[in-house]
């Protein structure tokens, strides 16, 4: 009998028994949705990650002064200003690993501009802040080095600023009010999105870091030439790891710190957290896809369930095959095929559904989904897999029916 022939059958089987089979094909449509759903929002979320680590820049730290102790109270992280202009050129003079070492103040402030008025974040930074986090123009120019060193009243605007401020005008050249210093647009940042806690990137106004200190931020900071951060850009290669122990122990001997002592300041290499994160996301999506699995599993049960009842119902038919010539193989090949095209049109119904309710989640919730090729692969080529192993026991008890006690079955 060949294999045409035996499908042939095999549908015929499953045609007269509708309902039953679409009951047992459920198992294995919810569970072949299910894996590609969870596939799917895992991984968007790890998607989510990778995208946070791009807008970050790649190979970054960022360093921030230490907490300090007043009046018997320990402040937290960054209450000591520790950090200069200096300790930054020093990093980039000294370590061979560092491409760029962008130090950077900030504050929030309110901003006036065009008849509107919006709470953002405004940084005082130089040039190399921008090279550190991967950081390109949409339009306008980069401050020059005569605004740098001049407290020239010029500022770059975030994309999610400039709505706010302008609407959908063109925010180059317009003027915005910083305590009412005004200050001009010069350029317009691209955009970065939310970064790894979930804020906008975008909502930022950047000044030069002089006259941030100066102008707002208050004389002190600019005659101690005192910075918040620096961010640190190590050169493509490099290993993190050695260019954060050697700007540990510079910035130890900057500040005579003492062997035994605390650091005066923080290191944070937000490339390994984030990396960290998107393991646990990745992590994550196995898991979820092995739960899910679970009803693949439960679906296979059902199968092999209905197999082993379909062949108790068909023993005096397979009886009667066997007495006209019908051989065990082509028994066994038969009830094979049947659990197959049940398992196989579950797998693409499944298919189907985890699409949609992967489009459903990711229209309703907001959450990012990725549709995979792979996963649907897998789902499919799970469920026929599933369709081989559970069908083959049923499939074999058929086929090992003596055909005299098949046709004496009542």
């Amino acid at each position: 009998m060949n294999l045409l022939a035996t499908l042939r059958i095999a549908l015929n089987a499953l045609r007269v028994n509708k309902l039953r089979s679409i009951l047992t094909m459920l198992g294995i449509i919810i569970g072949v949705a299910a894996v590609i759903t969870m596939i799917a929002v895992g991984a968007g979320a790890q998607q989510r990650v990778e995208e946070q680590i791009k807008s970050l820049g790649s190979n970054l730290m960022i360093i921030l002064p230490g907490s300090t102790t007043q009046s018997g109270v320990r402040l937290g992280a960054g209450a000591n200003q520790s950090l200069t202009d200096d300790d930054a050129a020093a990093i980039v003079r000294e370590v061979s690993e560092v491409q760029v070492a962008a130090p950077s103040n900030r504050r929030t402030e309110q901003v006036v501009a065009n008849g509107a008025n919006w709470s953002t974040t405004i940084y005082g930074v130089n040039p190399d802040y921008f090279e550190a986090r991967e950081w390109p123009l949409l339009e306008g120019r980069m401050f020059d080095q005569a605004e740098l060193t001049g407290n020239a009243k010029v500022a770059l605007i975030g994309q999610t600023a400039a709505k706010q401020l302008f609407g959908d005008l063109d925010p180059l050249d317009q003027t915005i009010r910083i305590r009412k210093v005004p200050f001009t647009i010069i350029g317009v940042l691209d955009r970065k999105g939310q970064s790894m806690i979930g804020q906008d990137q975008d909502d930022v106004i950047m000044l030069p870091l002089n006259t941030a200190r100066n102008r707002l931020f208050g004389n002190t900071q600019g005659k101690l030439r005192r910075v918040g951060t620096i961010q640190v850009k190590v050169r493509e290669g490099s290993s993190m790891q050695v260019a954060e122990e050697k700007i540990r122990e510079l910035l130890r001997q900057r500040q005579r710190t003492q062997p035994g002592q605390d650091d005066a300041f923080t290191v944070r290499n937000l490339t390994e957290l984030l990396q960290a994160q998107e393991e646990s996301s990745r992590i994550m999506t196995l898991l979820l896809a092995a739960v899910a699995s679970v009803s693949l599993l439960v679906g296979g049960i059902g199968i092999m369930n209905i197999m082993l009842v379909s062949v108790t119902e068909r023993t005096r038919e397979i009886g009667l095959r066997m007495a006209v010539g019908a051989r065990g193989s082509d028994i066994l090949t038969q009830f094979l095929v049947e659990a197959m095209t049940l398992s196989l049109i579950g797998g693409f119904a499944g298919i189907v559904l985890g699409i949609t309710g992967s489009w459903a989640i990711g229209e309703l919730t907001g959450w990012a989904t990725r549709m995979s090729p792979e996963s649907i692969v897998l789902a499919v080529g799970f469920s026929a897999g599933i369709g081989i192993f559970f069908g083959f026991y049923p499939a074999r008890k058929a086929a090992s029916m003596l055909p005299i006690q098949a046709l004496r079955y009542e």
